[in-house]
């Protein structure tokens, strides 16, 4: 079961180099630069891993428009500077970013959710308005999303949860949260 392409925050070229040779040996494709000329919108199943420095906003909109498109990133950034800041707000949007190079974005992922299931908290809320009875364009309105985002995030969620329909998704998801708080 794999999740959503990991995010990456780090310092040093010396951190990305350790994410890199790491996700290299899993399958991914590594490339420098934030570019994605490709005339394809979703990149997720590329497994297509981009990197670089971030020293200016241009950059940083590249990078976090990479990760929109199912890239996972590596940004090399201070993020106490005006790209740095901005660029991880950007991605936090998206989903969790990882700023440890020793960590697995799969071991994250089920770290951060209780309950084990490594989904994002936007996936989460979908989910849960889904549970509740909301069809996909009023979860969207409410979360704030465009219907194709929220489409995309929970195809995300089934590829995460390794199902095939929103429908087995939202059980799943369901049953793993009322297990929980039982």
């Amino acid at each position: 079961m794999s999740g959503p392409a990991p995010r990456y925050l780090v310092a040093s070229a010396a951190e990305a180099t350790t994410v890199l040779r790491r996700m290299a040996r899993s399958g991914w494709h590594t490339r420098e630069g934030f570019a994605l000329p490709e005339a394809a919108w979703d990149v997720a199943e590329q497994r297509l891993m981009l990197f670089g420095r971030v020293p200016d906003m241009d950059t940083a909109a590249l990078a976090v428009l990479a990760a929109a498109r199912g890239a996972a990133v590596v940004v090399i950034a201070d993020e106490r500077s005006e790209a740095g800041r901005a660029v991880l707000a950007d991605l936090s949007r998206i989903g969790a970013v990882l700023r440890d190079p020793n960590v697995d974005p799969v071991d994250e992922a089920v770290a951060q959710g209780g309950d084990g299931l490594p989904l994002t908290d936007e996936q989460r809320s979908l989910l849960d308005r889904l549970g509740a009875g909301e069809t996909i364009a009023a979860a969207a309105e409410a979360e704030f999303l465009s219907l194709r985002t929220a489409n995309r995030r929970i195809a995300e969620a089934r590829k995460a949860l390794g199902v095939r329909t929103t429908r087995e998704a939202v059980l799943t998801y369901l049953r793993a949260t009322r297990d929980e708080s039982a």
